[in-house]
């Protein structure tokens, strides 16, 4: 995407409004705003990391997005039991958790 668009990035941006947000801001604020500015960083480093993430999406096992593959599971054209379809969810959840919380499954 960088390459498109040039310097800097889109995560670059963000990265360096959170910095901003987490430095100044919450350095000279107290209460209420500084509550919101810490979430407001967190916020973006975690559009940062979804950004940035170059392990790829998942293979949903056929399904074009996550909403497809719950709804397969749901209507009963796929076992949620099944140990493939067991790793694709475990798997959905570990690449979620590293983008929200890095280092979680450490």
């Amino acid at each position: 995407m960088s390459e498109l668009f040039g310097r800097p990035s889109a995560a670059e941006l963000v990265a360096a409004v959170a910095e901003f947000l987490d430095g100044e801001v919450r350095s000279t604020t107290t209460g209420a705003v500084n509550f919101h500015a810490l979430v407001a960083a967190n916020a973006l480093r975690i559009v940062e990391r979804e950004i940035l993430d170059v392990s790829g999406r998942p293979d949903l096992l056929g399904y074009a997005d996550e909403a497809a593959l719950a709804t397969a599971i749901r209507a009963g054209e796929l076992d949620g039991r099944d140990s493939e379809v067991m790793s694709c969810l475990r798997e959905v959840v570990r690449q979620r958790l590293t983008v929200a919380h890095p280092g979680y499954d450490d």
